[in-house]
């Protein structure tokens, strides 16, 4: 899939899409080369489109709760779409689109589902509350080939915990861009926050 070899993805909130290009630059230079730009905003769809402009950057789409969500932001250029949970419309769109999705999954149950539609990347969420490695460690045994980004209570406390598990692909966190830190057009900050990131990978 297009993130495959990112060990991050950046959670992004943003309220203004002209600062998407100079944050995906900033996210580059610390090393991380992709981003999920959430629609929790009005400005997430035209943040995708901007950033999807920059060279060598991978322009992800989070918070896609509907079919029509992916129609809108695959023409907006996101090359992944991330969702909270496992929307059968969802998935489906995405594959006739030729798009990586990510589903949100809780539950052994979930993780049957999303393999019934040949998917073996899986977005755990919200993982802190869930349990955690715990959690990915038994599902672990029963799905061994299933790989999980874990979102939702990563910090840069556990990151290097999560990251060093096997059945972990990435982890996803908003901590080296977030919402303020984009609004206050702190790119150097944004860019050392993802230097110190990468980092913590084992």
């Amino acid at each position: 899939m297009s993130i495959v070899g990112q060990r991050f993805v950046p959670v992004i909130v943003i309220d203004d899409p002209g600062l998407a290009p100079d944050l995906a630059s900033a996210l580059l230079h610390g090393g991380i080369g992709c981003a999920e730009i959430t629609l929790r905003t009005e400005a997430g769809l035209r943040a995708i489109e901007a950033a999807a402009e920059v060279p060598d950057f991978t322009a992800g789409a989070g918070t896609v709760l509907t079919a029509a969500d992916v129609d809108r932001v695959v023409d907006a250029g996101a090359r992944f779409v991330v969702s909270p949970g496992l929307a059968d419309d969802v998935v489906e769109r995405a594959i006739e689109l030729g798009v990586d999705v990510l589903p949100g999954v809780a539950t052994a149950t979930e993780v049957q589902r999303a393999l019934r539609f040949g998917l073996d990347r899986l977005k755990l969420f919200p993982a802190g509350p869930l349990g955690g490695l715990d959690l990915i460690r038994a599902l672990a045994g029963p799905f061994p080939g299933v790989r999980f980004l874990p979102s939702g209570g990563v910090t840069p406390e556990n990151a290097r915990d999560y990251l060093a598990s096997p059945a972990v692909f990435a982890v996803s966190g908003s901590w080296m861009a977030t919402r303020e830190l984009i609004a206050a057009r702190d790119f150097d900050e944004i860019a050392r926050l993802s230097r110190a990131a990468v980092e913590l990978v084992p």
